[in-house]
């Protein structure tokens, strides 16, 4: 067995094959090139890995044939992590918008243009990869969609959050959010499809210009409820193996949030940026934007309050049909896909 190096310079780049966590992970006792982040989550990611990591193997024994009755499993080996980077916040790093700020011109049809909202989408999630707009819906609708919330979380709808492909081991150590997926069509929920359509419409106009994608669908919301009680989620990447998400969408819910009282920050970690990660405060009417697959990992710090926020991610037409094709699908949800020739009508 080789000993651990005292810093490994890919391991910015290492994460969990089955959940994306890249804290205290293990590594494949055989091809030596996988993570994974316990011992079940190995067991639960053999049938495909088993495939990879076969080939591996080969290039380091003499060609011959054995057979076998069963493939053994490998046992992992201990990964240590990095130092944690300087953190800043995200006014510091990334310009913004106050959507209460810009005039919105009105079409013919009546629809809002938020063609300068867009512009500010695009600029900063190819440049940083990360955006956010504050006051985004504007004080009343951020309100209703909080009642909303309030209301599917007092009817007692809301369940521990899962992992991505986890099959009935214990997340508590990962994620401590309680979750309900929306489509958007359910009784009370009809302000959270009003969020979701302003979202729809952003990207909708944002469609071509993020990077190489070309988005035609997305998830349900995840309306997601952090408890207090010093309650956060891991490091970890959102889409860990090309499952098809490619943007990530986050609205805040949180009125009078305290950071320093509270905390709950959101933590980036950009790819290929060690010294500093990006703290973004969950505040009341941001809408927050980055790229789902290895360039953002992030954390939920700590809680001290309660803790709401609705995400939707959306994705690329080219990767999700690849991820369809080899199963690599999940995250709670089946896909919905968007018209991307005409406006929401939500109102």
């Amino acid at each position: 067995m080789e000993k651990d190096r005292k810093k490994d310079p890919d391991q910015d780049e290492q994460y969990c094959e089955l959940c994306g966590k890249m804290e205290n992970l293990l590594k494949c006792g055989r091809c030596r090139n996988s993570f994974y982040c316990s011992k079940d989550h190995q067991k639960q990611d053999w049938r495909k890995h088993k495939l990879v990591c076969k080939e591996a193997d080969k290039s380091k024994v003499p060609s011959q044939s054995v057979k076998t009755s069963k493939t053994p499993q490998p046992s992992p080996q201990t990964r240590k992590d990095s130092v944690t980077p300087r953190c800043e916040p995200v006014e510091k790093m990334i310009s913004n918008a106050d959507v209460s700020g810009i005039i919105n011109n009105t079409k013919h049809n009546g629809q809002t243009n938020k063609r300068s909202l867009d512009d500010i989408v695009t600029r900063n999630m190819n440049e940083h990869g990360i955006c956010f707009l504050d006051n985004f819906l504007g004080e009343e609708s951020g309100l209703a969609i909080l009642e909303n919330v309030v209301a599917l979380q007092q009817s007692g709808k809301f369940t521990d959050g899962q992992l991505v492909s986890q099959r009935g081991d214990s997340t508590k150590d990962i994620r401590g959010d309680q979750i309900v997926w929306i489509e958007g069509n359910e009784d009370g929920c009809e302000k959270i499809r009003f969020l979701m359509s302003r979202m729809d419409d952003l990207l909708r106009l944002c469609n071509g210009r993020l990077g190489n994608y070309s988005i035609n669908g997305r998830t349900k919301a995840m309306v997601a409820c952090y408890p207090g009680e010093g309650k956060g989620y891991v490091r970890h990447v959102d889409n860990p193996n090309g499952d098809g998400r490619c943007v990530t969408c986050i609205y805040y819910l949180n009125k009078d949030w305290d950071a320093k009282a509270h905390g709950g920050l959101l933590r980036i970690f950009p790819e290929g940026k060690a010294s500093y990660a990006i703290d973004i405060e969950p505040k009341f009417d941001r809408l927050l934007l980055f790229w789902s697959d290895r360039r953002n990992p992030h954390e939920v710090q700590p809680a001290h309050a309660t803790r709401y926020a609705i995400t939707v991610w959306y994705f690329d037409r080219e990767e999700r049909a690849r991820a369809k094709e080899k199963y690599v699908t999940g995250a709670g949800e089946k896909g919905i896909k968007m018209d991307l020739n005409k406006p929401s009508d939500v109102t």
